[in-house]
């Protein structure tokens, strides 16, 4: 492997954006070879690259093959590798990958279920979960109680939280049942904490169920059960590398693997 950009190298094994570590080297953080890193540094295979004086695993700042699975999340498990409270996290269901490691794109909160992205590429989980992307996520929304047309206009239009304003870029009813529950499919472009139930909340009605169904281009694929995940093929991948201004690929579709 011939020498590449520093803050490519660092960005792919899931340090940070480019333009996070661009900001950490010239802040001093990061040294190669025991020398402080400056703009432009290119690294050689083997080169020892400490962030805040602690080592980057060598295996990690090799190029692995680039892979994104779409997992079906239940409520129950926590995006996280490891839970101080024993919690079962999505990790443990995920197939092994040589040589690198599985970087979630986004979070779901415990109580969330549905479509969780995770890829072996931590250039592309940063700029997937970057503001500057817009990048949307769709939610099927179950609500407790009634909600009327005002209550509509305000979640479109915009509500202020306690840190700042929200509201969803579309928000459409999907069913309504006749215990007093409605569905709405809703659709964020930001990806703040709890923000879906939180701008519910605001109008005081409450969430009873929540499930992510698509991020970005990418909707939860038919028939895929809890606990399942299926593996993206070249054109899925190549429509998320677009998204956010990567190269698409230019190798034969890959078979979805279902697990």
């Amino acid at each position: 492997m011939s020498s590449e950009k520093l803050q490519k190298v660092l960005a792919r094994a899931g340090i940070g954006s480019r333009r996070e570590l661009e900001r950490w080297i010239a802040d001093g953080r990061i040294r190669v070879d025991g020398q402080k890193a400056t703009l432009g540094d290119r690294v050689e295979p083997g080169a020892r690259i400490d962030v805040d004086g602690r080592p980057v695993k060598t295996t990690s700042l090799e190029a692995p093959d680039r892979r994104v699975i779409a997992y079906h999340k239940p409520t129950g498990e926590v995006v996280t590798r490891a839970d101080p409270e024993g919690r079962r996290t999505v990790f443990t269901r995920l197939p092994r990958v040589k040589g690198a490691r599985w970087i979630a794109i986004g979070r779901l909160d415990i109580n969330t279920a549905g479509l969780l992205l995770l890829t072996t590429d931590g250039e592309l989980a940063n700029r997937l979960m970057h503001p500057s992307y817009e990048i949307a996520r769709e939610y099927a929304v179950r609500v407790y109680g009634r909600v009327d047309d005002a209550t509509r206009q305000r979640l479109t239009q915009g509500v202020d939280l306690e840190d700042g304003r929200a509201a969803f870029d579309a928000l459409v009813s999907i069913d309504i049942d006749r215990a007093a529950n409605e569905w709405y499919r809703v659709r964020l472009r930001e990806g703040r904490n709890r923000l879906v139930r939180r701008l519910w909340e605001s109008q005081d009605l409450q969430v009873s169920r929540l499930m992510r169904v698509q991020y970005g281009p990418i909707e939860m694929p038919s028939g895929l059960r809890e606990g399942q995940f299926d593996e993206l093929d070249a054109s899925q991948m190549n429509m998320l590398l677009e998204a956010v201004g990567l190269k698409p690929e230019a190798t034969q579709p890959r078979r979805p693997r279902r697990r």
